[in-house]
């Protein structure tokens, strides 16, 4: 598909709901400035002057969900402490999410302290609990999952190596998915997939690739080759291998291979983009992507979101945006038909732009064309310019820089206007 046909994809993300089970944490930021050693010790001494606090491990999966318009449901599990209830806080503030936890009195909820001085991480103090859950904190989780399960289209398993999905907890979750009938991706941690066999899709980044094969992940042929050997091993039906500035890699049975690129842009921070690849994938595919059409989509919010200090997610808008300016940039997208040009439209007004419309009537784009486009431009955000011409003359005026779309082909001016209701009009 291009990029038009999966905008009405990302338009629908608000009916897709997606259960993220894994561990979940707290992230919390300690800011402040640092103007003497301490006397006590060769230390600084940070003067704090503000904190924040943000869902970490798999609430950032949630709350890249939530930004992008799906529905979320976190499953977790949690200590008896002010930390989860702090995450609870968290996730009410987040639109379209539910929180089902298990509380365990011998875990401590997981807490990543950073504290920073200007641009600086001075420290990191973790406080958590990394040994496995409890058999009986297992089977409640468990009975939640098989009730919550058959009421979304699609499960994340976010591991984390902090205890929910250690050891063989994650293929038994993995099994309980696939009763229900559910796609399950795993985000993998550890050396070993072994225990998330009979997953959908597991989504590793290269380092995790290699260490849990052992086998070189140099080259594309490398990378497919360790991917088809996890599948093989393991029932996995399939591999998304994130590999940072060389984009990500869609491994299938019986099918090529489909790598894409990194979406070019200056990278400010790639904290929390594995979890903005994990829940965009998850939204498409819950719509009714297919898995290579769901990778490019993510494969832009990925850009998006290292493109933004700390770990940040992207809108739904900021997605859509992104995708009608790749397309801005296509000229032989531009020349569409009037059903398309409506749907463009539909895009436009989503991103709060200023839609005019054009008849083109010259025979020749002369000057006088030139003048007249350029003006028209200048009333609006976009421009789209309609002719009766079928020649070469629509392929001219979208090359042209104050033209945004052109339709081709004979419509009155009623139809056009009725059909785009544009804000501004020369017909």
């Amino acid at each position: 598909m291009n990029h038009q046909e999966l905008i009405p994809f990302i338009e629908r993300f608000a009916n897709a709901k997606v259960l993220c089970v894994g561990d979940v944490m707290l992230d919390h930021f300690i800011y402040g400035d640092v103007n003497r050693i301490s006397p006590e010790a060769p230390i600084p001494v940070v003067r704090v002057h503000h904190e924040r606090s943000m869902l970490g491990g798999a609430g950032n999966v949630v709350r890249n969900l939530s930004s992008l318009g799906a529905q979320a449901v976190l499953l977790t599990v949690v200590g008896a402490d002010g930390a989860a209830a702090l995450i609870a806080e968290e996730l009410s503030a987040l639109p379209n999410c539910a929180l089902h936890t298990v509380a365990d009195q011998d875990r401590k909820t997981s807490v990543k302290t950073r504290y920073i001085s200007g641009s600086q991480q001075l420290l990191r103090v973790d406080i958590e609990s990394t040994h496995s859950i409890a058999d009986e904190i297992l089977t409640q989780l468990l009975a939640q999952f098989e009730k919550l399960a058959p009421a979304c289209d699609v499960v994340i398993l976010s591991d984390y190596a902090k205890g929910v999905l250690n050891d063989n907890r994650a293929e038994r979750f993995i099994a309980a998915a696939n009763k229900s009938g559910k796609p399950v991706f795993v985000d993998p941690k550890g050396r070993s997939f072994s225990r998330y066999q009979g997953a959908s899709l597991v989504k590793p980044n290269l380092q995790e690739l290699a260490e849990g094969t052992n086998l070189p992940v140099t080259t594309e042929s490398e990378v497919e080759a360790a991917a088809l050997s996890v599948m093989k091993q393991h029932r996995i039906g399939a591999v998304l291998v994130t590999r940072g500035a060389l984009g990500m890699m869609l491994v299938r049975p019986d099918s090529a291979p489909v790598s894409l690129p990194a979406v070019a842009r200056e990278i400010f921070d790639v904290s929390g983009a594995g979890d903005t690849v994990a829940a965009t994938f998850a939204a498409g595919v819950a719509m009714g992507m297919s898995m290579p059409d769901a990778m490019r989509v993510a494969n832009v919010a990925a850009g998006i979101v290292v493109a933004k200090v700390g770990t940040a997610t992207t809108s739904q808008e900021e997605l859509l945006s992104e995708l009608e300016i790749g397309d801005a940039l296509a000229t032989d997208t531009r020349v569409v038909s009037l059903e398309e040009a409506v749907q463009r439209v539909r895009l436009w007004r989503r991103l709060h732009l200023r839609v005019g419309l054009a008849r083109c009537s010259f025979e020749s784009i002369d000057a006088a064309a030139i003048s007249f486009l350029q003006q028209a431009r200048q009333q609006c955000d976009r421009l789209i310019v309609a002719t009766a011409s079928t020649g070469t003359q629509p392929l001219l005026l979208a090359s042209m820089v104050y033209v945004d779309l052109v339709i081709a082909g004979s419509h009155t001016n009623e139809a056009l206007v009725s059909q785009l209701k544009p804000d501004y009009s020369v017909v």
